[in-house]
Formats: C-alpha cells, sequence, structure tokens
C-alpha cells in the first residue's frame, strides 16, 4: 500500500525512470480500481499520505512539505511538476514541431527532405519524381535552456504552496519563450518570403496561405502588433464562437493565429505543421534534487536540453511588412 512505502532521495536517480515511474513500480494504479483513490497517480497518493494539499481552499504552506523526512522527498517532483506545466503551457513546440524526439547526445544530426520533379503522371520509361531523405550535413549542438529562482526557504516557508506553484509555472513559461524564440529562428531560416504593404488586410493573409500550394499551411505564427491587427479585420469577427470554446484563433479557412512574441514587427511564419519540423529533447526538466530536499534550499533551478530541426523547408514560409 501507498502507505507504507519508504520515500528516499535515491528514488530520484535511477537511471531511465522518473519519480513517479519509481513510485508506481512500488505501489501500481491498477491496485486501486474501484476504489476513492482511483485517478489518482502514485505521486499525488502520497500527497494524500502525507495531507499535503497543493492547491484550493485549505492549501498547505510550503513548510508542510518538510514536516518529516519522507514528506520532504516529495518536494522536488512537486517543484518539477509546476515546471513542467508552465513549460507546457507556454511552448510553441506542440503547435509547428510534427515529431518530437529522445536523444543522450548533445548533438544531433536531423533529416532533410527534398522533392524534385513533376507531380504530373509518369510516361513511360520516363525519369520517376525523386523525394530525397538524408541527413543533414552537419550537426545541430542541443541547447541547454534554463533559469533559476533565487528564494530562500526563509522567504517562502510560510507561504501557500499554491501561491509558490505560481512562481514555479512562470519559471517554466520563461524556459518555453526562449526554446521558442530558438524555433522561431530555425524556421525563419529556412523560410522562402514575401512581404505586403501597408495594414495586413484578410486578402494578403489569404493569399499568403494560398501560396503555399504544395503543401497545407495549418498554423501562423504572428507578431503581437500584426496579430492585434489581424484580429482587429471584419472578416475575423465570425471566428469569436471558436475562440471562445476552444481559446485558439481560427481563420475561416481553418488556419490556428498564434501570438509569437519573438517575431519582428509586422512578421507572419507559416507552417504546415504536420511535416515542417523536429523538436529533439536531450533531457525532460532537469531540477537540483538534493538541495530542494533540504529546508535550507536557497534557490530553484531547472534546465532542459532542446533543438528544433527544419524537416522540410517548403514546408515553412514567411510574410514581411515591406519597409
Amino acid at each position: 500500500m501507498y502507505t507504507d512505502i519508504k520515500l528516499e532521495k535515491s528514488m530520484y536517480s535511477v537511471a531511465g525512470r522518473s519519480f513517479t515511474q519509481v513510485l508506481a513500480e512500488l505501489d501500481p494504479d491498477r491496485q486501486y480500481k474501484g476504489t476513492e483513490l482511483e485517478g489518482l497517480d502514485a505521486y499525488e497518493r502520497q500527497l494524500k499520505r502525507f495531507g499535503i494539499k497543493v492547491r484550493g481552499k485549505g492549501c498547505d504552506s510550503v513548510e508542510r512539505f518538510f514536516s518529516t523526512t519522507d514528506s520532504a522527498v516529495l518536494f522536488p517532483e512537486y517543484v518539477r511538476r509546476e515546471i513542467r506545466a508552465g513549460f507546457d503551457g507556454a511552448s510553441l513546440l506542440g503547435e509547428i514541431a510534427a515529431a518530437s524526439s529522445l536523444t543522450d547526445s548533445y548533438d544531433y544530426r536531423a533529416l532533410s527532405v527534398t522533392v524534385t520533379g513533376s507531380e504530373a503522371g509518369v510516361e513511360q520509361l520516363a525519369e520517376l519524381p525523386q523525394t530525397t531523405v538524408k541527413l543533414a550535413s552537419t550537426a545541430t549542438a542541443l541547447t541547454k535552456f534554463a533559469r533559476r529562482a533565487d528564494c530562500s526557504f526563509e522567504a517562502v516557508r510560510k507561504q501557500r504552496i499554491e501561491a509558490f506553484g505560481v512562481i514555479l509555472r512562470t519559471l517554466g513559461a520563461q524556459i518555453a519563450r526562449a526554446i521558442n524564440s530558438s524555433a522561431i529562428s530555425a524556421l525563419l531560416s529556412s523560410a522562402s518570403g514575401s512581404t505586403y504593404s501597408g495594414s495586413i488586410t484578410y486578402a494578403a493573409l489569404a493569399a499568403f496561405w494560398a501560396s503555399m500550394n504544395a503543401f497545407d499551411m495549418d498554423v501562423m505564427l504572428c507578431s503581437p502588433d500584426t496579430m492585434a491587427a489581424i484580429l482587429a479585420l471584419d472578416e475575423m469577427k465570425y471566428c469569436v464562437t471558436d475562440f471562445m470554446s476552444s481559446g485558439k484563433v481560427v481563420t475561416p479557412y481553418g488556419v490556428t493565429i498564434i501570438k509569437a512574441s519573438s517575431l519582428a514587427s509586422g512578421t507572419i511564419l507559416g507552417i504546415d505543421s504536420k511535416c515542417a519540423a523536429e523538436a529533439v529533447y536531450g533531457s525532460d526538466i532537469v531540477i537540483d534534487t538534493d538541495r530542494l530536499i533540504s529546508t535550507q534550499c536557497d534557490e530553484v533551478t531547472a534546465s532542459i536540453l532542446c533543438g528544433v530541426s527544419v524537416l522540410t523547408s517548403a514546408a515553412v514560409k514567411k510574410l514581411t511588412k515591406a519597409s
């Protein structure tokens, strides 16, 4: 039972498994089917075991984690989960990457796809049109994206866990935005481009979408000012209902429009998200477990190794405002 498990910080050091996965091996979810604990994972059952409430009415203070030696071991996983939640909420990789890969190396050689030949029917004995898939000529180094929050235990011990979680999610979001910027730079470097004059119009937006004739542009990343201009177009007022129900802005022809603060003013990046790019991870969110278990912790650090490669350059286009 979950109440009998001895928690130790060494559970964070098992190769190839997360803390929760180690817990789940000792306390499988299947044995709680049909009980009031069904739906909780192994970590959440440990929170219940020690009576630690992390949000909502009656939320505990941070020092509750450190009421016993065992419960202190739960703190780093709480920190990791909150940072991960902030990261996932701000990351654009789920919208723009067609695939995600893991590697145990600090660099990688991505695939490159080029298409040649006519798309018309092939005459007898004629050369077949060709799609060439090969490794990129050079390896790309994964980048370490990291953030540190200075916060002594004495400063946060009496704070509600839920309030501290906001700080942690903000930290995760800051890391995600740095990765977003790096990913956008990689996509821009491979994108062919066109320009528009004056203010963006619905006709210019539709023509940009149609210009990706060999692929299906389903995502447009826009600089904040351009996003505001698009939302002010009369034609976009019919999309309000979709935004209210899904939280996403979708054009009448089905393209999701996303604000990207790292794009230069007046810029739109169009993507066929089904084939444009690959996200490569060298790690999950990594935190300093030993320091966090100590009640004398004076900082929270988080990092992740990540890179983005363009798989099909023709599936990426940019539209910029003429100077």
